[in-house]
């Protein structure tokens, strides 16, 4: 699909139990498939092309996949070395954790991604990764994928990093799994710690702590190989959030999204549209590896809000949360967002861009924007090859119609996005 019309909404009232399935999760249980010597077991796996891509390198890197209803992962004895390149696809994610865990294995690894991915920073990866050993290179000094990794022996560190990324943060645990002696790693604030939450639960020796200048990991390397996974993927709170922002946005409507994990470095978003106004109610079912549980949003007139706070935990909901902003009384501000200028695309800048197509009164920060909000007016948008920007700009079409190209992208994180989307509005599908 290069294009996406969607026509305004009326009210509605509509549960969702078809959200995808969380994407950070199921890449790293793929990954982390290959740290046990028994076969992990995977439901609910998402079937999206990021995800697919890991999964693929992950049988390329000599593990034995089972796909059916229920994924089967029978790792290797040891990683083997492939004889092709590793395909991220459009996967960040993929790209930054598999420099950390293939950095400690024997063997030459290329990482490589499509035509955006290839142009986003890696540096920030393989920089503190080369300062306990790594061999990474790649175009612009190893900041610019394909990237190289030729594995090797990792030192013990202790680093500190200027940013609260969990993408660098596992790369790094990843990494002082192999590495001679026990690690540290400090971030000023906590990021997503899906990462450290799986690896415990496989046995792993992990600790963290709050500490006075922000947030502390322990690391100790591994002696054995790790207990295998039996874990079920919940549903993806980020992809539900863009059906959030619908409930909060179109007068009079209600949404229940079920099953979705509850992290609570994953529901700031949602905790953000509460303190505009919207009535969010959140329903805890289980915790195993991850709390899960229901989440339900309804409209209410919406007021401005500062955002500049916990901005690691909503960094991906923040496109969204913009159409929010941009309906809502008053301004609202976001700053200390720096990072959404290396995600799948310039987010700053993209969101700016379309949301004046709009008729939104935004000025842009080098961290971030402030937004005016007023009436969005229907328009035709790119999503600049993002599927965030995509999905966004849809979402915002339910108040006043909206045409957006370069669709294709939504396929990276929720291939069924349309579908649900359908339920609430007429959508038409172009070439």
């Amino acid at each position: 699909m290069s294009f996406i019309a969607i026509k305004p909404a009326k009210a509605f009232d509509v549960t969702i139990d078809e959200i995808a399935p969380d994407k950070s999760i199921s890449h790293r249980a793929a990954m982390f498939s290959l740290l046990s010597d028994r076969p992990s077991t995977i439901r609910n796996f998402l079937q999206a092309e990021d995800t697919l891509n890991t999964l693929k390198i992950v049988q390329k890197l000599g593990a034995k996949v089972e796909s059916k209803s229920v994924i089967v992962i029978t790792p290797p004895e040891k990683i083997k070395e492939p004889d092709d390149v590793l395909d991220c696809g459009n996967s960040g994610t993929g790209m930054r954790l598999f420099c950390g865990l293939l950095a400690g294995a024997d063997g030459f690894f290329v990482l490589t991604g499509d035509r955006y991915l290839r142009n986003r920073p890696m540096a920030r990866v393989a920089e503190p990764l080369r300062s306990i050993g790594a061999k990474i290179d790649g175009r612009e000094e190893g900041n610019k994928a394909p990237l190289a990794v030729r594995g090797g022996k990792l030192r013990s560190f202790g680093y500190t990093s200027s940013i609260a990324s969990a993408q660098v943060k596992s790369a790094m645990i990843l990494a002082a799994l192999r590495a001679d002696g026990e690690s540290r790693y400090k971030e000023p604030t906590l990021s997503r710690d899906h990462s450290e939450r799986m690896l415990r639960g496989m046995g792993a020796k992990i600790e963290s702590d709050v500490v006075e200048d922000g947030y502390e990991v322990r690391i100790t390397p591994l002696e054995a190989p790790l207990a295998p996974l039996d874990i079920t993927i919940p549903a993806d709170p980020s992809s539900a959030f863009f059906f959030a922002v619908a409930a909060a946005i179109v007068p009079k409507s209600r949404v229940v999204l079920k099953n979705l994990t509850l992290n609570p470095t994953r529901i700031e978003a949602y905790k953000v549209l509460q303190r505009m106004g919207a009535k969010v109610e959140f329903v805890e079912k289980e915790n195993v590896y991850e709390p899960i549980g229901d989440i339900v949003v309804e409209w209410a007139p919406l007021k401005g809000v500062e955002v500049s706070e916990n901005i690691a935990w909503l960094i991906d909901e923040l496109p969204a949360l913009s159409i929010a902003m941009a309906v809502a009384e008053g301004e609202s501000v976001v700053r200390n967002a720096k990072e959404l200028r290396v995600k799948e695309s310039d987010r700053i800048a993209t969101v700016v861009h379309n949301l004046r197509k709009c008729g939104i009164e935004v000025e842009e920060f080098e961290d971030g924007y402030k937004i005016k909000g007023g009436r969005l007016g229907s328009a035709e948008v790119e999503s600049f090859g993002d599927h965030r920007i995509a999905m966004s700009f849809l979402i915002a079409g339910l108040l006043s119609g909206m045409i957006v190209h370069d669709t294709e992208c939504i396929a990276t994180s929720f291939p069924n996005f349309v579908e649900i989307l359908q339920k609430i509005s007429e959508v038409e599908i172009g070439d």
